[in-house]
């Protein structure tokens, strides 16, 4: 049995348990039921149930953070661009990037223009981005994952001191020191 405090109380019958538990107005919630004997700690279960729920919203949150992004080894350069600048967003955002080059029929004997294609794409995104998977052909798809940079996130911005105007810099000016709103009336 554990404590509340997280100290070890040994191994102690199930009744003197609840009671140790409810004299310190909490809960006898079991932690580990596959271990021999069971272990049970004492604690608040509304409190205890919270934390696992955040704790599996936070897992879960994790995992789907794999965007993804589709092209075929004709792409145009303007059309590589644009998902280049995609690709680079999801990164500074901090979530994975998986590149998918799709082959249609006689173009997968020419797999080595999507290779070409691919590890181009992953170059101009080195400083961004480190890749996890190298692109390997798996069917009529080659994939590549790339992985963010470690680090502090480039792309965020702080929203509230994104728009504040530095107190000395001047609204509307004519030279003369009126603004606009005067001449209106004339």
């Amino acid at each position: 049995m554990v404590a509340a405090d997280g100290s070890q109380m040994g191994i102690l019958q199930t009744r003197q348990a609840l009671e140790m538990a409810r004299d310190q107005g909490m809960d006898l919630v079991m932690v580990a039921e596959s271990a021999q004997p069971p272990v049970v700690k004492i604690v608040d279960f509304g409190k205890y149930k919270y934390e696992n729920e955040k704790r599996e919203k936070e897992n879960k949150r994790k995992s789907l953070e794999l965007k993804g992004i589709k092209m075929s080894p004709r792409i145009a350069e303007h059309d590589m661009q644009t998902l280049l600048k995609n690709a680079k967003k999801f990164l500074e955002e901090g979530h994975k990037v998986r590149v998918v080059c799709m082959f249609r029929q006689r173009e997968l004997a020419h797999s080595g223009i999507g290779l070409e294609k691919m590890l181009r794409f992953a170059d101009q995104l080195q400083e961004v981005a480190v890749t996890e998977r190298a692109p390997a052909l798996e069917g009529r798809q080659m994939i590549m994952i790339l992985n963010p940079k470690p680090g502090k996130p480039a792309g965020k911005k702080d929203a509230k001191n994104q728009d504040k105007q530095n107190g000395s810099e001047e609204v509307q000016d004519h030279g003369n020191g009126e603004d606009h709103s005067t001449e209106v009336g004339e």
